[in-house]
This record gives C-alpha cells, sequence and structure tokens, in this order.
C-alpha cells in the first residue's frame, strides 16, 4: 500500500520557542520544533497554545507521513457558541493532471458542512495540473462540552487511458472543554497494573477433594445447602484474596506516631474510601525492602487506627528497635476472615438446626391466625393500609415458622414500618425479646435512631463492632451503646447483660454473639445481605416453632456485593430475601407472608414514574408533601416548568488515566458543573429554597468518575461559600442506596460501544444492570438531573424508555440525538465507499487556515486513517 505524503511548507525560525512564520508559541522543546520542520523523517507535528491561535489567520502547518503509528493535532483554544472554518487547500503536487470529482463529511453528529466555490460534483469535476491549488471549506458550529469526531472523504480521478478512480480520507476529532476539563484530563497515559507475581516459591502443592460437579449446578435445597454455601464462599474468598493483592504497596516509607511512639504511621492512599478495606484490628504484613536476605522476615502489624488517609500500626520491638527515618518497605495488605467465619459456621448451623421452614417455606406449614386490630404508635402507618397490614400480620406471626417479608420499593417507608411493629411487639408482650439486625453500621443507626424515642437506655441496646472507628457514632447513640469510656474502646458484655435489653440493635456479622433467646428476629434491607450472612441472625438463635423471622427490603433494588463472578453466577448474589420472592406463596403476594408497600413518600411524580412502570407494575403512589416535591417545579433552567427531570445529552469520550482501570468523562462532569453553578446561583431566589449541600448526592458508578468529580468540586469557588461543602456526597449507585437527596444528579460516564460488553461481563456501569438504574433513578425527591450519552444509553431498552419519556415531556437538552448517526450505520457507510489504493500517483498537500477562531478550550486532532 503506498500511502500519500500530507506537506506544509515551513520556513526556518531563529527564535526556536516562538515561530515567526506562523506567529504561534511552541509547548515543544527545539528537538521537537526541529522534527516539525523536516517534513521527510514523518515525525509528529508541534502542538500550539492560545496566544497563537487566538485572532489568528496564519497558516497552520503539520508534517505527519501516512502511517498507522503517526498522527498530528492542532490544538485551538476558543470559546463556545460561535463557528470555526477552516480552509482545505489540495495540492497537486504530481506531474499528471487530476480531477477532483467528489468531497463529503461523514460525521456521527452533523454538525459540520464542507462548502467550495465552485461547487464540485461527479458531474461537475476540477482539474488540477500540476502545481494548482484549491480550496474547499470545513465548517462547524459546536455548542456543547464533549468529543465530535467525522471523517472527510475526497474522491479524484486521472485521465489515463482508463480513468482510475482513488479517493482520501482524513479523519477530524473535535473535543470542546473549557478549563476545567482540561485540568481534569488524564494525567498518565492508561498503563494496566501488572499481574501480581507470589512471591515465595512453591515448594508442594496438595490436591483436596473437588467437589461434585453437579452440587453448583443442581437447584438449592436442604440437602445441598451447606455444602453449596460453602463452595460459594471459599469461591468469594479466592476472588478476596486476589483483588486485596492490588493494593500492595512498594518501596514505602513509615514515621513514627508522634502521640504514641510505639506505633508506626503508614500513607494507604483510598483508605478513606474503603479501597482498601482497613478497620481496627486488622493486620498487614511489611518486609524490608532491599536485597533478598533482609527481605525473608515479614513483620505483622495490627491497626489501631485509620485517619484519612493514613493507619497506624502496632509492631513488635523487633522491628522497632532497628526502625530509622526513611526506611523502605514493601507492604502487603490483607483481610479479615471473620465475617466469613460466621458465614460459614451459620449455614452449618442452619442445616443442624433444620431451618428448612425458614429457609424453604411452604403454604401449608403456616397456622391460619387472626390478625387483631392494632393502635398504631406513628399516626402516618394509621392512615397507611399497606404498613398497617404489614404490623398486624407480624404481631400475629401469621407466616410462622416463614419469615415474614415487608416488600418496601424506594422511598415507602419499611424502615418506619419495622420500627412500629418492633414497638408493638414490645408492647403486647413486655417479655419479648427482639434482634434488630441490618447488613450496614449506617442501617443499623438509622434503626436505632428510630427506636430510642420509645425506649430507655435500659431497654435499648446497640452494639458495635470493635473495629468501628468511634468517631463515626451519632453523639447521640453513645448512651446506648457498648462504648466504654474508661477503656477508651468498645467492649462485648457479658451474656447475661445482653439477655437483659429488649430490644438489641447490631449488623448481621455481630449478630452471632449472644446465643438463645429471641422471640424476633427483624433484618432491615435484607435485599443488601448474601444469603449466608442473612441467616448468621438466625442460625442458632431463633427457635422457627417459637420465634418470627422479619425481613424487610426490595428485591428489584441492588442486591449484596460479590466479588466474585463464579459465585455470582451460582447465587451468591441472590438475598434470602429475592429468593423467597421468588417462590410460592411469596410471589403470589400472599399477606399471611408478604406485604407491599405502595405510598411512596419521597419523589415527584415525574421522578418515580418509569421506575414505578417497569419494576412495580405502576402500583406506587405519590404521597410525598407536595412543598417539597415540587420545589424545583418552577426552577428557571428546567427545559419544561413542572417537570423536574432533566436529561442532558453530552457525547463525550471514555478516558482511563495510570494503572486505574475505571473510566471517567471529562465532558460529563464539564456539564455537572455547570449544573451546580446553576443551582448555587439561582438558590433563595424566586420562591428557591437555600441550598445546603446535603440536599444534592452526584451519582456515578465509575470509581474514577467519582474521584474527578471531587476534584472539580473542590476548584469551585461558589460551593466555598457553603457551610458543609464536604456533605455534598459524590459516590457510587451502591454508596446511596436507601439514600435520598432533594436533587440528585447522575453521571453515567459511558461514550463508546466497544466497552459495554465489559461493563455487562463484569457487572459495572449502568447498562444491562436495572437494579442499578432504578437505585439511581429513585433518590431524587424534588430534582433529577442525568447526563450522558444518548447514543449509547439507548442501546439499553430501560435507558431507551428513560431518554423518550425525557424527549416527550421536553426534558431533554443537549446534543440531539436524532441527528447522531448510529456507528453501525456509520460503518456501513464508510464501507460503501470504496476506497482504493492511489498506487503512489500523486501527492497532496492539505493546508489548514483558521478564521474567527473563537471556540473556548476547542482541541481539532486530525489523524490519517488507513485505505479501506
Amino acid at each position: 500500500m503506498h500511502y500519500c505524503t500530507i506537506i506544509i511548507a515551513w520556513k526556518w525560525s531563529k527564535n526556536i520557542m516562538y515561530c515567526n512564520n506562523f506567529r504561534v508559541n511552541l509547548w515543544s522543546s527545539k528537538t521537537d520544533h526541529d522534527r516539525s520542520m523536516h517534513i521527510c523523517h514523518g515525525e509528529e507535528a508541534a502542538f500550539f497554545t492560545r496566544s497563537g491561535f487566538v485572532g489568528g489567520k496564519k497558516l497552520l502547518g503539520i508534517c505527519v507521513d501516512y502511517s498507522p503509528k503517526m498522527w498530528s493535532s492542532i490544538v485551538i483554544t476558543t470559546s463556545l457558541f460561535s463557528c470555526l472554518s477552516c480552509f482545505l487547500n489540495i495540492l497537486n503536487n504530481g506531474a499528471n493532471m487530476v480531477y477532483f470529482t467528489k468531497y463529503t463529511v461523514l460525521d456521527r453528529v452533523r454538525c459540520y458542512n464542507l462548502k467550495d466555490k465552485r461547487k464540485v460534483t461527479k458531474a461537475n469535476p476540477l482539474p488540477l495540473c500540476p502545481g494548482e491549488s484549491y480550496d474547499v471549506v470545513l465548517s462547524y458550529f459546536l455548542n456543547e462540552c464533549g468529543y465530535f469526531p467525522a471523517t472527510v472523504y475526497f474522491e479524484f480521478q486521472f485521465e489515463l487511458p482508463k480513468p482510475v478512480t482513488f479517493c482520501i480520507v482524513r479523519e477530524i476529532k473535535a473535543v470542546v472543554q473549557t478549563c476545567l476539563g482540561a485540568e481534569l484530563g488524564p494525567v498518565a497515559p492508561y498503563k494496566p497494573f501488572p499481574k501480581v507475581k507470589p512471591k515465595r516459591p512453591i515448594k508442594e502443592v496438595v490436591e483436596g477433594i473437588p467437589p461434585a460437579g453437579k452440587l453448583l449446578e443442581s437447584a438449592l435445597d436442604m440437602k445441598n445447602y451447606s455444602l453449596r454455601f460453602h463452595l460459594l464462599l471459599h469461591l468469594e474468598e479466592i476472588q478476596m484474596e486476589v483483588d486485596i493483592k492490588n493494593y500492595n504497596l512498594y518501596n514505602q516509607t513509615m514515621t513514627k506516631d508522634p502521640g504514641n511512639r510505639k506505633l508506626l504511621v503508614l500513607k494507604v492512599p483510598g483508605v478513606a474510601e474503603n479501597r482498601p478495606s482497613v478497620l481496627r484490628g486488622d493486620c498487614l504484613s511489611v518486609r524490608k525492602s532491599g536485597n533478598a536476605m533482609s527481605s525473608m522476615t515479614v513483620y505483622r502489624g495490627y491497626v489501631h487506627r485509620v485517619e484519612l488517609d493514613r493507619v497506624k500500626l502496632g509492631f513488635a520491638n523487633r522491628l522497632l528497635d532497628t526502625f530509622i527515618a526513611n526506611m523502605k518497605f514493601d507492604v502487603e495488605f490483607t483481610f479479615n476472615r471473620l465475617t466469613l467465619k460466621l458465614q460459614h459456621r451459620a449455614v452449618d448451623l442452619a442445616v443442624k438446626h433444620n431451618l428448612k421452614e425458614v429457609l424453604f417455606p411452604s403454604e401449608t406449614a403456616a397456622k391460619k391466625v387472626s390478625v387483631a386490630k392494632l393502635s398504631m404508635l406513628n399516626r402516618r402507618i394509621e392512615n397507611n393500609p399497606e404498613q398497617r397490614k404489614a404490623v398486624q400480620h407480624i404481631i400475629a406471626a401469621s407466616s410462622k415458622p416463614a419469615p415474614y417479608i415487608v416488600f418496601g420499593p424506594p422511598g415507602t417507608g419499611k424502615t418506619i414500618t419495622m420500627v412500629e411493629a418492633i414497638n408493638q411487639v414490645i408492647k403486647a408482650d413486655p417479655s419479648a425479646r427482639i434482634l434488630a439486625c441490618a447488613p450496614s453500621n449506617s442501617a443499623c443507626d438509622l434503626l436505632c435512631e428510630r427506636l430510642k424515642p420509645h425506649m430507655s437506655t435500659f431497654e435499648l441496646y446497640r452494639m458495635y463492632a470493635s473495629s468501628r472507628d468511634p468517631n463515626s457514632v451519632p453523639k447521640d447513640l453513645r448512651k446506648y451503646c457498648n462504648w466504654d469510656e474508661k477503656q477508651d474502646c468498645f467492649v462485648f458484655p457479658e451474656k447475661e447483660i445482653l439477655m437483659q435489653y429488649k430490644v438489641m440493635v447490631t449488623t448481621l456479622f455481630t449478630a452471632g454473639v449472644p446465643v438463645g433467646h429471641f422471640s424476633y428476629v427483624f433484618v432491615d434491607e435484607a435485599g443488601q445481605a448474601e444469603e449466608p450472612q442473612c441467616i448468621i441472625a438466625v442460625a442458632g438463635l431463633l427457635c422457627p416453632e417459637k420465634g418470627q423471622l422479619v425481613l424487610a427490603g426490595d428485591p428489584k433494588q441492588l442486591g449484596p456485593i460479590i466479588r466474585s463472578p463464579y459465585a455470582i453466577q451460582h447465587g451468591l448474589g441472590l438475598s434470602l430475601l429475592e429468593r423467597l420472592m421468588n417462590r410460592k406463596p411469596y410471589q403470589d403476594l400472599d399477606s399471611r407472608f408478604v406485604t407491599k408497600l405502595l405510598q411512596n413518600y419521597r419523589s415527584h411524580a415525574a421522578i418515580l414514574k418509569i421506575p414505578n412502570e417497569e419494576f412495580y407494575n405502576n402500583e406506587l403512589q405519590v404521597f410525598a408533601s407536595q412543598e417539597e416535591r415540587e420545589t424545583y417545579c418552577s426552577w428557571e433552567a428546567l427545559p419544561q416548568k413542572d417537570f423536574p427531570v432533566i436529561f442532558h445529552g453530552v457525547l463525550g469520550k471514555d478516558e482511563r488515566e495510570g494503572n486505574s482501570p475505571s473510566f471517567f468523562n471529562v465532558s460529563e462532569i464539564e456539564t455537572l458543573v455547570a449544573y451546580l453553578n446553576r443551582l448555587e446561583q439561582t438558590q433563595g431566589k424566586k420562591g428557591l429554597p437555600k441550598l445546603s449541600a446535603k440536599d444534592i448526592g452526584i451519582i456515578s458508578p465509575y470509581r474514577k468518575q467519582v474521584e474527578k468529580i471531587q476534584k472539580a468540586l473542590k476548584s469551585l469557588k461558589t460551593l466555598s461559600h457553603w457551610n458543609d461543602p464536604k456533605e455534598l456526597k459524590v459516590g457510587s449507585v451502591e454508596e446511596f442506596q436507601g439514600q435520598e437527596r432533594n436533587i440528585i444528579i447522575i453521571s453515567t460516564v459511558r461514550s463508546s460501544l466497544s466497552y459495554v460488553k465489559m461493563d455487562t461481563d463484569f457487572n459495572i456501569g449502568f447498562l444491562s444492570n436495572e437494579k442499578r438504574f432504578n437505585v439511581a433513578l429513585t433518590r431524587a425527591k424534588s430534582l433529577l438531573i442525568v447526563i450522558g450519552n444518548p447514543v449509547i444509553l439507548r442501546k439499553d431498552p430501560l435507558w431507551k424508555k428513560f431518554i423518550n419519556y425525557c424527549v416527550d415531556m421536553n426534558g431533554y437538552v443537549g446534543i440531539d440525538f436524532k441527528n447522531v448517526e448510529e456507528e453501525d450505520l456509520f460503518e456501513a457507510k464508510m464501507k460503501g465507499l470504496k476506497i482504493t489504493d492511489s498506487e503512489g500517483l500523486c501527492s497532496f498537500f492539505f493546508c489548514f487556515f483558521t478564521s474567527r477562531v473563537v471556540f473556548k478550550y476547542f482541541i481539532l486532532s486530525i489523524f490519517l486513517l488507513f485505505y479501506l
């Protein structure tokens, strides 16, 4: 294959850092500038700064050979909402006459235009003699931040004994971005982490006994219950061990803690975000960096305290005595196996105590009982028929020995229902003993907050694990919990003391401490716990014939977080609540076993509409306060008044940096920041309330996008005026489950079809994950803003319905996706061009002239493609 050389004539300049011929400053060094002069070398062109382009109409030059490894860029900084035009100068540098017969621009976003004075077509070709040139004007208008690629196609013909047609294509990439966008770009090229290599040679491998292959393929029942879950938990543990090794650190220094010289302080980036998860009591292994002999000894350090991005470690005197400043260490992270041990124990106990009617309930096992009318302590429940019915059936134990399920869609008050049921149990039977659990500390704290107005410190007990950070415990719960002021830590009371309390609140992982006497076990947010975790609170603690298990949650929202794809494939990611809801009698919504709450106290009807239709049979009813839900119905930035939902279409670019495999999208962050500025500017005006950082939540499915957004927020001067800017939460969908905000802004990130399959395979992102979609959209109370690429998102049926809904309701803004060509159609059009080799018959010059250069931070990248 022959390549067409693209040349622009340069003249030598004495001042290397400033080119007099083209009046542009150079970012590059003298060597780079010299390279750009020598067109025959085919090197990359220099990049230029803003001063040389703004207002300039001089010739811009690049020198590049048509090679798959080389591409050239013209960097132009301009302002938004203005036109930019380039003159494409075609110069016949060959020895024969050539006819210019056709040109077109193939752009996925129809924002580019080509025109020429002679209006060249196949019917009106333009002859180009040797040395002659001709201009074609490329103009474009882009009023959105984003990434806009296009392909320019030129067709030519030689008049030989037989006409020969050939063509040249060039790809143009335009990136419109602000100053903030430039700052948030990749700090380093993406380079995946090398695979972790074992440090010690393996002398011998002792094979175990593999389980029967049918174990994971057969349906779950009591016969294979413990074996199956043991295997799944082992698979998960293997994946956890692999994942934690990715956080290992090398050649790190430690310092002595000024407050306690027996502790060493290690800086661990990401530990504040549980990446990696390090808790008090965990251990880390360190060895001295350097020669092989010094690294043979491994020192185990125990975590005494975690402070932001630092951990304080306690080591043996053998290391402390030899420790000197700036000593280098290799750090290996481990994870605490206690949680896994408790789950293994629970599945064994479930079989030992024959919990078949709890785990695999039958309709016939439940006895017929009368449901008494009750006077509710919470007056709102009195007026809610579903909540009232749920409490009555729980008190009557109508499902016993089977669990009773409170199916609580978003914002329907399932936690309030649980709290009311607990209070009613104590009221009906003062001798009752209740264990109230949840998978997370935050959910347990919320239960305790709701229960304490009705109970004294002698009746309610909140038990924390010893690893819990005392600073994260709400102050008003201190007197209800196991914090010991004298010992300055959490302690575990004796069993006899625990049994005196009427209600004990704890996470599922600490529920296994007391053995015995509970008449009721309540598990809130049960859909977020894997089944072995959930039954920690049941196996060995609850007698099915005498006690009642109550599960509250939503099987349509996110389930437990599982790392192993094999464990997910074979059911570890399925919660007990969701498994029961998929079988009779629960799937029939028999009121003796389950109640579905229907009154939504959170969201505006427009926000709730699509999730309601797709996940809840359109049964949810809007009961949120009218004043609160309509807060932003008259906001001036709404495309449609009284419709507080915005979908802002952005054509961004998926990017990665450094060793992080996570994606980010700068264009979406710029749009997001623009909305935050607009919200700040309009607060307290035209009936809008004053904003607090707690009112806003920002959701994105990728960790790197979360980090980039957090970085962008720190640079916003407008947000620094708030009293609590750190309360503006930015996190993943999983971090927002169970929470709500007045305003939710979602950045979907994904802008390339090539990564969609990866998202599906690894269960990340929004596409092909309906539960993540449901949770994200239902966090908002009065305003929902979604920023994303409509072309990519519309590949998913749920997102397509949501985007079409926004379009129909005039809530869509941004890029006109109807004018964006689908990638498969675009590729078909490219293939239809039948581009062939030019056989080296001619060379062409493409000269670029800029006019009206007024885009702000607009990057135009032009690189050469292979002939198809």
